[in-house]
């Protein structure tokens, strides 16, 4: 996991968490969990997007939008790179 901070960056939230599920049904079941432990905790948090295929999975808790990938749609998109987060090659794709 990953968290990329956005002030200063970007207008869409404070930051942005990018996460790995091993499959499809494990991508899938993080974030369900994700979102009920979120609502429980007083976040307004949208219905996830991408839900039904599971290879990337977007919720929108308003400060924090976390993204959940299967590790080579993860690697595919390189979210890291992308808003220029110097990471370890090892840790793009990793759970």
């Amino acid at each position: 996991m990953v968290v990329v901070p956005l002030a200063g960056k970007s207008s869409i939230a404070d930051y942005m968490v990018i996460a790995s599920g091993t499959s499809q049904r494990h991508v899938g079941a993080v974030a369900e969990h994700l979102r009920e432990r979120l609502k429980a905790a007083g976040y307004s948090v949208t219905a996830p997007e991408g839900l039904p295929a599971c290879d990337w999975v977007l919720l929108d808790a308003g400060d924090a939008i976390v993204h959940i990938f299967k590790p080579e749609v993860r690697a595919f998109y390189n979210l890291e790179k992308m808003w220029s987060v110097d990471l370890p090659a090892e840790s793009v794709g990793a759970p």
